[in-house]
């Protein structure tokens, strides 16, 4: 019985890790776009948003943006989407709004 309970102990442990690692995500994405790539500091805004689904509205399990974003007709245009959330984020918190501030070549 002790081993079956250091055993459960040890597991969920590592399950807390585990989610703690993947919430996380990557400290910086990069995001390809016509008027050039724009290089996203995932770790500062983690810093800034508390809520992940501010963001990543469907949670974090979805598989990129581009699943519906651009391919199903009730989503909005990837680049549609991004435009609203994240300039008008970066107007309300005043960060960088013109596209060269972002989109680099």
């Amino acid at each position: 019985m002790k081993k079956v309970l250091v055993t459960l102990l040890a597991l969920s442990f590592l399950a807390v890790g585990a989610a703690a690692v993947f919430a996380a995500g990557p400290s910086e994405v990069t995001l390809s776009a016509k008027m050039g790539d724009v290089t996203f500091p995932h770790d500062a805004h983690q810093e800034i948003v508390s809520d992940c689904t501010t963001c990543h509205h469907t949670g974090l399990s979805e598989p990129n943006c581009h699943s519906c974003h651009g391919v199903d007709d009730a989503a909005p245009k990837t680049k549609d989407a991004f435009h609203k959330s994240c300039k008008g984020c970066h107007k309300e918190q005043g960060g960088p709004t013109g596209c060269k501030d972002c989109h680099k070549r």
